[in-house]
């Protein structure tokens, strides 16, 4: 084999995660193994340990990568929204539900999974999205309702509203696309209850 040939083989972390994701979405996290993973991808189980030291640490990376890219969407709505009041508002909320709906997968091992002993190495990675979640909205709440701007209660109903949004359609065939009148409806509404 040559040498290119064997670098496009190569068992990468992204492999391993990919693979992971579709396991752990079809099977659920206590009926997937790491001997599973690396029989689908072809490999030994010792190639995986090279990467992982056990399966609640190759979860908690691949869940970690998916709170980066859903922090990345709040950073853009932040970035690219002239109006850091309504505008931002409306973006953030419709981000984080285009977000859920085109990663489904993502979004149900992000946050609708609950395994015992899990948490001790996904809890970092959820607290820190919420937190930049709660951080954004609170700003936005600083222009169009400064009263209600640290009542952080209400930052969490709307984080539920808009988790519960997803959670209902995540097993439908729907893309965002196809509920995007809803998505957007659904928006509307909390925007005027915070109005």
């Amino acid at each position: 084999m040559s040498p290119r040939k064997a670098v496009e083989h190569e068992l990468s972390r992204e492999r391993i995660l990919e693979a992971a994701r579709e396991q752990f979405v079809q099977h659920g996290y206590r009926d997937v193994s790491m001997r599973g993973i690396a029989k689908e991808l072809g490999y030994s189980p010792g190639s995986l340990y090279y990467h992982f030291r056990e399966k609640a640490e190759l979860f908690s990376a691949m869940t970690a990568e998916d709170f980066h890219q859903l922090d990345g969407l709040l950073e853009e709505a932040v970035s690219i929204s002239t109006n850091p009041g309504r505008d931002r508002l409306e973006l953030i909320f419709l981000s984080f539900i285009r977000f859920g709906l085109e990663n489904k997968r993502s979004f149900e091992l992000m946050f609708l999974i609950q395994e015992p002993g899990l948490d001790c190495y996904t809890t970092q990675s959820k607290m820190g999205s919420y937190e930049k979640f709660s951080t954004t909205v609170n700003e936005s709440l600083q222009v169009t309702n400064a009263a209600r701007a640290n009542d952080f209660e209400l930052i969490w109903v709307l984080f539920l509203s808009l988790h519960g949004f997803v959670s209902f359609y995540i097993h439908s065939a729907q893309s965002f696309e196809d509920i995007a009148k809803l998505a957007n409806l659904h928006v509307q509404l909390l925007l005027r209850g915070l109005e």
